[in-house]
């Protein structure tokens, strides 16, 4: 499933053409997704403006002029593509022909550019998990309530992180993956973020946070690991695996700077390291990392 930098990387790739764009119709070529179309889907949004695209955690959102917020998600197939009206789209640097089948282009958006050039951005989800939903209000919405902090910018650093984790017996990998306490982190990164750190994904949560109540270094470096590793695979453009691709047809490539992730049996790339990243399953996914440097 696309994890925060993917989706990050997906709202950046169609904002240029969403962004302040008019919605001329919506075609919908079935009920549902995962969930089905909000009544009246495509006449509440058709004839409004498209004022700003955003994200907040996995969910990518568009905020409405005189409507709703829209809320999509991509599930673990979704992906949205441009069309030109010409019906030709921009490539990039690592584009490839699509194999989507036409058959899963489910939601099409119909849209015009202030200077009128009009354009298409189709939804392709051959499994239908992904959805679309209405929000009258950001954070009254159940999927967006109760969403923790974002791990991007500053506001997640060695004291936040402290005070979430406190007395937490999880492990520290099940923590890390609380919607709740940190939004958007996925099995990829939280996992990076482990190596990054030196920290064991086995060890309990509340291990890293000293009992007097301060900031501890592991819980410094571990802030730091997450910011880090969130801000490099988005500069990279996310991890293309399995369906994930760009909103252009390109390719994100920071499943090539993998340090652990999908790596077992590998040697491990820390400087000085002589250990070899395994895999574990903890709640029924896989976990990799280092045994001798992440403790």
């Amino acid at each position: 499933m696309p994890e925060l930098p993917e989706v990050e990387t997906v709202r950046r790739g169609l904002q240029p053409v969403m962004e302040g764009a008019h919605i001329v119709s919506v075609e919908t070529r079935r009920p549902d997704l995962r969930f089905p179309f909000p009544p009246n889907f495509a006449e509440r949004l058709s004839g409004k403006k498209i004022v700003s695209l955003g994200r907040r955690a996995k969910y990518l959102t568009a905020e409405i002029e005189s409507g709703p917020m829209l809320i999509c998600h991509l599930g673990m197939s979704g992906s949205f593509r441009i069309e030109e009206e010409s019906g030709a789209s921009t490539p990039g640097e690592f584009h490839y022909e699509r194999s989507k089948a036409a058959a899963h282009d489910h939601v099409v958006f119909h849209l015009a550019s202030t200077r009128g050039r009009k354009s298409k951005v189709v939804f392709n989800d051959p499994r239908r998990f992904g959805f679309m939903l209405f929000a009258d209000e950001r954070n009254e919405h159940p999927m967006l309530a109760d969403l923790g902090v974002e791990p991007t910018g500053n506001a997640l650093d060695g004291r936040l992180l402290s005070d979430l984790l406190r007395g937490r017996k999880a492990p520290l990998k099940a923590a890390l993956l609380d919607q709740t306490l940190i939004a958007g982190l996925g099995n990829i990164y939280v996992s990076e973020a482990l190596w990054r750190a030196g920290l064991s994904p086995r060890r309990g949560a509340g291990t890293i946070v000293p009992a007097n109540g301060r900031t501890s270094e592991r819980a410094e470096k571990l802030a730091y690991a997450i910011r880090s590793v969130i801000a490099d695979a988005i500069e990279a453009g996310g991890s293309s695996l399995r369906d994930y691709v760009h909103a252009d047809g390109s390719l994100g490539y920071f499943q090539h700077s993998f340090s652990v992730y999908d790596r077992e049996g590998e040697p491990c790339r820390k400087s000085g390291c002589t250990g070899t990243i395994a895999r574990i399953v903890q709640s029924g996914r896989s976990t990799f990392y280092c045994p001798v440097c992440q403790r």
